[in-house]
C-alpha cells in the first residue's frame, strides 16, 4: 500500500470519527427525545457518506497543496527580501481568497434579500447585487488590510494583544455609530471570512514567515493572521453601511 493511500485511509477515518459525535447527536433527540423516525434516512445517509468523502479530500487537499505553497511563498518572499512586494502579496492574497468565500458570498446575498425585504434598498435585482458585491468587496479589502498588518506584525515584531485590543475598541465605538440594520451583518461579516479558503493560505503564510525570519518563533509569531481578519471585516463594515446611511 502507497504511502498516500495510507495518509488517505487515515484522512477517511478521521472524518468519519469527526463526524461520528454530531450523527449520534441527531439520531439520539429525534428517536429518543422526539419520538420520530429519521426521514429519508437512505438521502441522509448518501448525503454523509459525500460530506464524509468531501471533507476526506478537503483536508489531504490542504497537506498537499494549498500549506506548503503558502509557506514556500513566504519563505521565498521573505529572502527575496523586498518588504513592499510582500505587503502586495498579503493585500492579494486576503482579498482573493475572501472575495471567493462561498460562506460569504451566501451571507452577502441573505443580507441583500432582508435588506430589499425590509425597504432599505430597492426590491430589484440590480439593487439586490450591487447591495451584496458592495459588501463582499467591503470584507476583501478588510482582509487584504488586515493581513498587510499581520505581515507588518510579524517583521516587527509587535506584541499581538494590543493590536487586538485597540481592533476590538474601534468595534465597540463604531457600533454605537453604525446603523443597526448593518451591525449585525458587520459582526457575522468577522466570521464568514475565516472559512475553507481563506484560513489555510493565510496560516500558511503566517507560519511561512514566521519560520523564514531569524528571531521569530512560528507558534507564538506566525499565527494571530486569523484574528486580524475576523476583526477588520466587523469595522471596514459598519464603515460601508455608513457611507450608505
Amino acid at each position: 500500500m502507497s504511502k498516500q493511500l495510507r495518509l488517505f485511509l487515515k484522512s477517511l477515518l478521521d472524518s468519519v470519527r469527526d463526524l461520528a459525535p454530531i450523527a449520534v447527536v441527531i439520531a439520539f433527540f429525534q428517536l429518543v427525545v422526539l419520538h420520530q423516525p429519521i426521514p429519508d434516512l437512505a438521502d441522509l445517509l448518501f448525503g454523509s457518506v459525500l460530506v464524509i468523502l468531501g471533507l476526506t479530500f478537503f483536508v489531504r487537499g490542504l497537506e498537499m497543496g494549498l500549506f506548503p505553497i503558502g509557506e514556500r511563498l513566504a519563505y521565498d518572499f521573505a529572502r527575496k527580501g523586498s518588504l513592499p512586494w510582500l505587503m502586495v502579496f498579503a493585500f492579494a492574497l486576503g482579498f482573493g481568497t475572501t472575495v471567493a468565500e462561498p460562506a460569504l458570498i451566501a451571507v452577502a446575498d441573505e443580507a441583500a434579500q432582508i435588506a430589499a425585504e425590509g425597504g432599505v434598498i430597492d426590491n430589484q435585482r440590480e439593487a439586490r447585487d450591487d447591495y451584496a458585491n458592495g459588501l463582499r468587496y467591503t470584507v476583501a479589502v478588510s482582509v487584504g488590510f488586515a493581513i498587510m498588518l499581520g505581515v507588518l506584525r510579524i517583521i516587527r515584531g509587535w506584541p499581538i494583544q494590543w493590536l487586538i485590543i485597540g481592533g476590538y475598541i474601534g468595534v465597540v465605538i463604531m457600533t454605537a455609530f453604525a446603523p443597526e440594520e448593518i451591525v449585525g451583518i458587520a459582526y457575522d461579516s468577522g466570521g464568514v471570512t475565516t472559512s475553507t479558503i481563506t484560513v489555510p493560505l493565510v496560516t500558511a503564510l503566517g507560519v511561512g514567515l514566521a519560520s523564514s525570519i531569524e528571531g521569530r518563533n512560528p507558534m507564538v509569531d506566525g499565527f494571530g493572521l486569523i484574528a486580524f481578519a475576523s476583526l477588520t471585516p466587523m469595522i471596514f463594515v459598519m464603515g460601508y453601511g455608513m457611507l450608505l446611511q
